[in-house]
Order: structure tokens, then C-alpha cells, then sequence
């Protein structure tokens, strides 16, 4: 299985924007076949973090999901709302 783990410092301005397409991205994308989990995590103490934690079945998997139309249309504009960087494992 593949994890990664995107780290996102969203400013104020933008935070609602990307919380509603990131909320959009993560009900698509656990539609996904080879999803196994995708989710969106708040900071409790610090308002302008969030985590997006995915888990995806392979290779395969996670390919077709960066070629989705919800994928594609949503992540870009995800990148032009905030910081984001990204961690990925395989387990």
C-alpha cells in the first residue's frame, strides 16, 4: 500500500475555498477504485493547517487517481490557494 501525506498552510482568505474543494476532492476520491482511505484533518491549535492523508491499494490505484477528472480539476487550484507539501511511504 502507498500512504502519502500532503501538509497544507492555507492563509485566512483562502481557507474556506480550498476546505470546500479539498471536502469535494476527498468524497470523490474515496469513490475511487483502489482507495483505501482519504481524508482532510484540521489543526485544533493552529487555524491555517490541515493535513489531506491518503491510502491507496498500488501503484495502479494511485496513477488512475492523479488522472481524474475530479483530480485534475480540483488539485490545481488546491495549489494556487495554499502551501502544500507532501510525504509519501509504502507499508
Amino acid at each position: 500500500m502507498i500512504r502519502i501525506n500532503v501538509f497544507v498552510r492555507v492563509g485566512e482568505s483562502g481557507r474556506a475555498e480550498f476546505e470546500r474543494l479539498a471536502g469535494e476532492l476527498v468524497a470523490a476520491s474515496r469513490r475511487d477504485e483502489g482507495c483505501v482511505g482519504y481524508d482532510l484533518f484540521r489543526s485544533t491549535t493552529q487555524p491555517d493547517l490541515l493535513m489531506i492523508c491518503e491510502t491507496w491499494r498500488d501503484e495502479e490505484a494511485l496513477a488512475a487517481h492523479g488522472r481524474a477528472p475530479h483530480f485534475t480539476r480540483i488539485v490545481p487550484r488546491l495549489h494556487e490557494l495554499a502551501e502544500m507539501r507532501s510525504e509519501r511511504f509504502r507499508f
